[in-house]
């Protein structure tokens, strides 16, 4: 398809990084919508003109407002979705809503996980007594399915997995899991971080229990938002004991007892960032209006145009090839892959590096075919020019 047939490219207007980089991170941070300029200013100017009565206007209610716009990306219902701070408050918050005393305290996930969720179920969930099982990869690529059932039972008290593992972009079978985890009374948790905004998904006919993901990186919504929604039937079981004010059910009664809300707002805690949520609203309207559905298939299909450039190069692929389980990544193996994705940062062509798996390449909707092209040659003329060695010995926190 080229790109005056590619309908989807009438939106890079609306990212003004694009009009400066070749810009494919994001499964990191996706970039900015020119309308947050007016978010953030909006923000701004009411503080300014409204001061503290800026909570009862609107910034008290942004948490459940701001999530209603997650709410049909993910196929649930206004006033499901809640926003927060970050995936790792989630899964502790979440941890805290279990009790591991007694002998159902079993938490099944896999090494694949990004390492914030490996540390707070290590540290806090093990603190509250829960005995922790990781499946690891066989090929640092995917899970085994049966491998991760077998894991499940009756013991299992939680299942916190990834829909899509971030460093390969393979897809889980999401539907066995929910299955098993449903037959042995355990409550899987689905990290949707990389999955919503590049891949259709729905939690009702995923029949998860809860779902957590955030708007940094597919949707477009900036750092300091993540979001949480929670299977109706089980929301008012849950009592979490990281809580806070947000969370009462009368907070300006300011009881020293604890009276959750009847509603979503039963799992915020203090203050949140209003400025971060103001920001966050953005990209997922984008996202709404084009449909992820048209999403995908250009992501389909660009990923699969990058596989078959990088091949024909002789490059090492560490992403699945088969289209029905792969997301929007494709991890590219060349050697001094570090030092070479350094040097296409230097040429204004933003990526990113894993250790163990290689330079990521993430087309999303406003990306052109051109561009996907480009990056790869630019890896060819690195490697063959050996322009990589300037970079040798440095390392960056950054990507």
């Amino acid at each position: 398809m080229s790109p005056q047939r590619d309908e989807l490219l009438k939106w890079r207007k609306e990212f003004p990084i694009l009009e400066k980089a070749t810009y494919l991170i994001s499964n990191s941070l996706g970039a900015m919508p020119r309308g947050v300029y007016v978010k953030l200013e909006e923000f701004a100017d009411t503080w300014a003109a409204r001061g503290v009565r800026a909570w009862s206007d609107s910034w008290w209610d942004l948490p459940i407002t701001a999530g209603d716009t997650i709410a049909p990306l993910i196929g649930a219902r206004p006033g499901e979705v809640s926003m927060h701070a970050n995936i790792s408050l989630l899964q502790a918050m979440l941890i805290s809503c279990f009790d591991f005393r007694k002998r159902r305290n079993k938490i099944v996930l896999t090494d694949l996980e990004f390492p914030s969720v490996l540390y707070v179920y290590e540290r806090f969930a093990k603190q509250q007594g829960a005995r922790i099982k990781i499946i690891r990869s066989e090929d640092g690529i995917s899970i085994p399915t049966e491998k991760l059932l077998s894991a499940i039972d009756e013991k299992t008290m939680l299942v916190p997995i990834s829909h899509v593992l971030f460093r390969s972009a393979f897809i889980q079978d999401i539907h066995a899991i929910v299955e098993k985890a449903r037959a042995c009374g355990a409550t899987l948790i689905l990290d949707a971080y990389h999955s919503v905004g590049i891949i259709p998904v729905d939690v009702r006919k995923l029949g998860v229990d809860v779902l957590v993901g955030g708007v940094l990186k597919w949707l477009c919504g900036g750092p300091g938002a993540a979001f949480l929604w929670i299977r109706p039937s089980l929301r008012m079981k849950l009592k979490p004991g990281i809580t806070g004010w947000f969370a009462h059910r009368n907070p300006f009664a300011f009881e020293t007892a604890m009276k959750y809300s009847n509603d979503v707002a039963r799992f915020l805690n203090g203050t949140p960032s209003i400025p971060a949520l103001a920001a966050a609203q953005v990209g997922p309207g984008i996202i709404a209006q084009i449909g992820i559905k048209k999403i995908r298939q250009k992501s389909m299909r660009q990923t699969a145009l990058l596989i078959a450039e990088a091949e024909r190069r002789g490059f090492g692929i560490r992403s699945p090839r088969e289209p029905g389980r792969r997301a929007g990544t494709v991890t590219v193996d060349v050697p001094h892959g570090y030092e070479v994705s350094r040097e296409l940062i230097r040429r204004n062509i933003i990526v990113d590096y894993r250790k163990g798996s290689g330079i990521r390449l993430a087309p999303h909707f406003y990306n052109s075919d051109q561009e996907l092209l480009f990056a790869i040659e630019q890896i060819e003329a690195i490697l063959r020019r050996k322009a990589y060695r300037k970079h040798t010995g440095k390392r960056s926190a950054v990507t």
